[in-house]
């Protein structure tokens, strides 16, 4: 396993695509250790799918002559299905017509036929493959339940099977989804010589339940949100990207890129 021999240098964002340069920040924080292991989240991060959620959530508002806005979605990214379903038919006034039970069956179906389709996002197979290659472990921590994951990752089986292991939301010992840090202190203890110490684990993340979660477990945190996503929701991570590609692994001590990722 690859272990970083220096120390990481905490007050910069060097930022690989000048096109993104606009969104790469200082890095804010200043904590012990090395980084030597990483999470992942899914939805939004690796894979492009929090669409699917998007275009289903405003054809079912749409039959109440209701609009579903970002506002809304911020509030249920990384949580749950169960957990995300009461925020959505709460929030937007249908608990009276629609529980939260009746939402996710009547959503399941548009989903199902949507996640076989799902795409990866930029840079997350040149990063996950970088990370395996140089030895550094890596997983996954996502809300998605097991259904799901695999119907989200069917087309790209090959790249997760890099992931030393996946933590999904229906797991027993994720007992609260997101912004708890549950998943992620899961996801810790199943590294082999686990568990890893908070400090030693960098969390990507697109959520700001899921940047909440992974430093409530005392771990560090590299936000990629949608751009869609108001910027009062980029200030709890570490460094905040516009995009995986905008990524540069010297900032955390991690191993260098040998070409710049495409």
């Amino acid at each position: 396993m690859y272990i970083p021999l220096v120390v990481r240098t905490w007050g910069r964002a060097t930022s690989i695509n000048p096109i993104s340069t606009i969104m790469a920040n200082p890095i804010i924080d200043s904590r012990k250790g090395f980084i030597t292991h990483v999470i992942f989240d899914m939805d939004g991060l690796l894979l492009d799918t929090e669409k699917f959620y998007t275009e289903v959530q405003e054809i079912i508002l749409a039959r109440y002559n209701k609009k579903f806005d970002w506002s809304l979605k911020a509030k249920m990214m990384g949580k749950k299905a169960i957990e995300a379903a009461h925020v959505f038919v709460e929030e937007t006034g249908l608990n009276d017509f629609l529980t939260a039970e009746d939402f996710l069956i009547e959503r399941e179906d548009m989903l199902q036929s949507l996640f076989p389709t799902s795409e990866l996002m930029p840079g997350a197979s040149c990063l996950i493959k970088h990370l395996h290659t140089n030895g550094i472990p890596i997983c996954v921590a996502t809300g998605s339940h097991r259904r799901h994951f695999e119907l989200k990752t069917q087309r790209h089986r090959d790249l997760f099977s890099l992931m030393h292991h996946v933590v999904l939301g229906d797991d027993a010992e994720v007992k609260r989804g997101k912004p708890s840090p549950d998943i992620f202190l899961a996801a810790a203890k199943r590294f082999e010589g686990g568990p890893i110490d908070p400090q030693n684990i960098l969390v990507f993340e697109d959520a700001p339940a899921g940047v909440c979660a992974a430093k409530s477990a005392g771990m560090s945190v590299v936000m990629v949100p949608d751009p869609r996503l108001d910027s009062s929701y980029h200030g709890g991570g570490h460094q905040v990207l516009s995009s995986l590609l905008d990524f540069n692994p010297c900032d955390w001590g991690l191993p260098p890129f040998e070409k710049i990722p495409s």
